[in-house]
């Protein structure tokens, strides 16, 4: 009966307050409020969530390399995640997804969420991909936080090969069009712009891409090509052990390192599209977490052990550049390479 007391069971307080239960002996009232408590501490762990959330980074950033293993953007991608990661107090697995002149990895890049847990190191030889007839993405699609590199490029030839300096290297290369082989990262790159120039000034080779590093580098050495074009830093070991050495700097002046080497532009050739590593990341990322990337990524640079691996690489001591002006800079890399081709064609 209603509103008789009641001994109660072990475990249950006396009910005083004569409440309606519902045909399942639920007390209707005593439901809404564990109803409002669930409420209550399901919003309370939102909040702290959200709040852990906004601690930017809350979790590990993936740094994408659209490169094999061993090249130069995955050693930049490797010494960067070791020096930032105690700082940012989170780690940053490097992913390698090769492929395409690097659209394979961008790609990976432009499908995950613009929330920077994704970034990836983006160089002049994918940004080369956006001169081309009908690129699959916008330079408006990525957001730079970064340029962490710049340097030369060269021709290299082994050391105890048949082609000594660059004047044989020209010389046979007109007299015998397109039977020597370079070696290239790939078409649609900075290394294929480079040679399509050259083959409007008569000097026509075969281009062999390879998209992995390591078999690029070794390709000269073991005779498969006649050259190979790439960074001083990205075969240093091999220059050091005396197996390979360059012929042609594509820059404006002789680097002090090799001062026997003639620059591009004093033999004539208007050609230089120095190579650049950067990171950037998906466009719409919000602009706080871009200035958090590009501040540490700052503070990295100006480490001696980067400073030292600049050196090591032959790279210019004062690459970097923030995110606020490497948009600016893309953008020039970019009109130069589409001024290479329009002189390409202009023969």
């Amino acid at each position: 009966m209603h509103g008789i007391l009641h001994e109660p069971h072990e475990g249950e307080a006396f009910n005083t307050t004569n409440e309606e239960t519902d045909m399942d002996g639920r007390n209707p009232r005593s439901t809404t409020r564990r109803s409002l408590l669930i409420a209550a501490s399901t919003l309370a762990l939102g909040s702290r969530l959200a709040l852990a959330e906004d601690k930017y980074p809350s979790r590990p950033i993936d740094v994408i390399v659209p490169w094999g293993p061993g090249g130069g953007a995955d050693q930049l991608a490797r010494l960067t995640a070791k020096i930032v990661e105690p700082e940012l107090k989170t780690s940053l697995p490097v992913v390698n997804v090769p492929g395409a002149t690097g659209a394979t990895g961008m790609a990976k890049l432009l499908t995950d969420q613009a929330d920077g847990y994704a970034m990836a190191v983006y160089i002049a030889d994918t940004n080369a991909l956006l001169a081309g007839p009908s690129p699959r993405w916008k330079i408006d699609d990525i957001t730079p936080i970064a340029i962490m590199m710049q340097c030369p490029s060269f021709l290299f030839v082994a050391e105890d090969g048949r082609i000594q300096d660059w004047a044989q290297f020209e010389k046979e290369a007109r007299a015998k069009p397109k039977t020597l082989k370079v070696a290239t990262l790939g078409f649609g790159s900075v290394d294929d712009m480079t040679l399509t120039y050259l083959a409007s000034k008569g000097i026509q080779v075969v281009e062999v891409p390879y998209s992995k590093p390591s078999e690029r580098y070794v390709s000269v050495i073991g005779g498969h090509v006649d050259a190979l074009y790439e960074q001083a830093g990205d075969t240093r070991q091999f220059i050091l052990n005396k197996q390979i050495r360059p012929i042609i700097i594509f820059a404006k002046s002789r680097l002090p390192a090799f001062p026997d080497v003639p620059s591009s532009t004093e033999l004539g050739y208007d050609i230089t599209l120095p190579q650049f590593r950067s990171f950037v990341v998906k466009a719409g990322t919000p602009a706080d977490r871009v200035k958090v990337l590009s501040d540490t990524l700052a503070r990295a640079a100006a480490t001696d052990e980067y400073k030292k691996f600049l050196k090591d690489q032959y790279a210019d001591p004062h690459s970097f550049i923030p995110a606020d002006k490497a948009g600016a800079f893309m953008q020039q890399q970019l009109a130069d390479m589409k001024a290479a081709q329009a002189a390409a064609k202009a023969g």
